[in-house]
């Protein structure tokens, strides 16, 4: 039975050291990061079952890294603790109004948070502890928890970005995604990429699946055909 994942944003290595031995010895795989986008980024590679995830970071903090988390459809489902320095009673209002599932405030009590980190797995249940179901389009099988695309019945080897605007497409059949909007997706709004990329990347997808599954919505961008 595989380990289950969690994934720790701080910027303080003494916190960082401190909880992943601890988990570690606890029988958690843990994977840590010291900054907020590494963290998202993380996020979408590792799929964790849990995030403990620090406020009061430089550069992107964990309100941003929360609401960027929320308004992804493959991570929202991944519960989120937020871990503190501020004990006042508008930032936790805050924090649980933005989806986190549990809010510790620091210093950590390593007893304490364990306790929290079993009670927010055991709520989540069967959404946390269940791979992603792979979504079929025509004979196409797009299996995100295994990062594979198969057509019928031979696997096709997708980069990450390909793979990911591919199963974006897929997870929102017939609908119209504008070119932002991926870009906003994959690769994240704070991240400068023009439009073009986006084509380009269209080009590669469609020259190893067929011409006929992502049309081109003239001045908007692309819609995955059922």
């Amino acid at each position: 039975m595989p380990k289950t994942r969690i994934l720790l944003v701080d910027d303080e290595h003494d916190i960082l050291e401190l909880v992943e031995y601890n988990l570690i010895k606890e029988g958690f795989e843990v994977i840590t990061t010291d900054n907020g986008a590494e963290g998202i980024e993380l996020a979408s590679e590792h799929r964790p079952n849990l995030i403990l995830l620090d406020i009061m970071m430089p550069q992107m903090d964990g309100h941003q890294v929360c609401n960027r988390l929320k308004s992804n459809a493959n991570l929202k489902h991944i519960p989120v603790i937020f871990l503190t320095a501020r004990s006042d009673e508008m930032t936790e209002i805050r924090s649980l109004n933005e989806g986190a599932d549990d809010y510790i405030t620091k210093p950590i009590s390593i007893s304490r948070l364990l306790s929290h980190i079993k009670a927010v797995l055991r709520r989540a249940g069967d959404e946390v502890n269940h791979a992603i179901e792979p979504i079929k389009i025509r004979d196409l099988e797009i299996d995100r928890d295994r990062y594979r695309v198969i057509k019928q019945g031979e696997s096709i080897r997708f980069p990450r970005k390909e793979f990911e605007i591919l199963h974006y497409l897929a997870a929102n059949p017939g609908k119209v995604i504008s070119r932002q909007a991926l870009l906003n997706e994959i690769w994240g709004s704070d991240i400068y990429v023009i439009d073009r990329t986006v084509d380009v990347h269209v080009r590669k997808i469609r020259e190893k699946i067929g011409e006929n599954y992502i049309e081109t919505v003239k001045g908007v961008g692309y819609r995955l055909s059922e």
